[in-house]
């Protein structure tokens, strides 16, 4: 299976989604602050997403900047792999720091992902918490209309077809 990987950096109208660097990935490991992360920035699940980065991985993940400020992080579990159909799939997670939550960031910077992933013929899924309902909305935006059953920790897991 032969994938051709988006951007390093993807921009939507109000944001920008650049992929994390190797420095970026230390200092969060290591509690440090940077000048440019929301004083909230960042949450546990971003510091789970920097044991996921690999050096040149294009799948990684990102942060979500508005203007100059990281509001939180999207980003991919890996590369694309062969799903049951012989499509290439992969998964998705995304999350914000609370104060920029409500503001459509969530949808915007899942969309802008999207475009690439549609662009280069991968489908997406994602797993969610069923109480998780504000992620839900995000997800049902954003064209996640199939339900694939849940994980063993009881998330749902959405499909989102390929467009």
């Amino acid at each position: 299976m032969s994938v051709t990987v988006i951007p390093d950096v993807v921009t939507s109208g109000r944001l920008r989604l650049p992929l994390w660097s190797a420095d970026e990935v230390a200092d969060i490991h290591a509690g440090r602050r940077r000048p440019e992360w929301h004083r909230d920035f960042p949450r546990p699940d971003d510091r789970d997403a920097a044991t996921l980065w690999r050096a040149g991985d294009p799948w990684g993940p990102r942060s979500i900047v508005r203007g100059r400020t990281v509001l939180g992080s999207i980003g991919f579990f890996g590369a694309p792999e062969e799903a049951g159909d012989g499509m290439a799939e992969v998964e998705v997670g995304y999350g914000l720091v609370a104060e920029a939550r409500g503001w459509g960031f969530a949808t915007e910077a899942l969309g802008a992902l999207l475009a690439g992933t549609d662009a280069v013929g991968v489908r997406v899924r994602a797993s969610v918490d069923p109480e998780n309902r504000p992620s839900i909305r995000v997800l049902a935006k954003s064209g996640f209309t199939d339900l694939r059953g849940s994980t063993e920790d009881g998330e749902l897991v959405m499909v989102r077809p390929l467009r």
